[in-house]
């Protein structure tokens, strides 16, 4: 997703949940350039409120990241208190343990969040093949993803995303 946001100029905030402790971003994550927020808080909303702040005109709002139970679900529903719509790049987001993960998933939609891939949503910020980023973003989609974990979830009734 970093990559796409690069490529197309969307703006991005990268927070870490309290890097003195659980260590700075990974450099696998590419968000070389961007300088990260700390917070302790499980929201980003508090750090980021500036920059949320100073975008009058933002309306949407893609989210990814680890610990999906307590740092996405809580950003979500700050951003969800805020009226903005939210975004969520379920396979772009992870918890340590599957139940947390789908029951918070759960839980950011039926509060109004939207549960998207993320070639769903990279494909919808591009809208059309005739686009002039379209080749390069057609080769980062190309590039093979990990195993989100979420596959089984499709497969036959899923109680949680109903």
């Amino acid at each position: 997703m970093l990559k796409v946001a690069r490529l197309l100029e969307v703006p991005t905030v990268l927070t870490e949940q309290y890097p003195q402790g659980l260590g700075p971003t990974v450099p696998e994550l590419g968000a070389a350039g961007l300088q990260p927020l700390p917070k302790t808080c499980f929201s980003m909303v508090p750090v980021a409120r500036q920059e949320l702040d100073a975008r009058p005109q933002l309306r949407s709002v893609l989210l990814c990241g680890i610990e999906t139970q307590a740092c996405i679900l809580n950003t979500t529903l700050d951003l969800l208190d805020r009226g903005l719509q939210v975004h969520v790049v379920v396979d772009a987001c992870s918890s340590r343990s599957q139940v947390d993960r789908l029951v918070a998933l759960a839980r950011m939609r039926q509060s109004g969040a939207f549960l998207s891939t993320s070639e769903g949503l990279i494909l919808q910020l591009v809208g059309d093949s005739a686009h002039p980023q379209f080749k390069e973003i057609q080769k980062i989609i190309k590039e093979p993803a990990p195993d989100s974990g979420l596959l089984g979830l499709f497969q036959g009734q899923n109680p949680l995303l109903r």
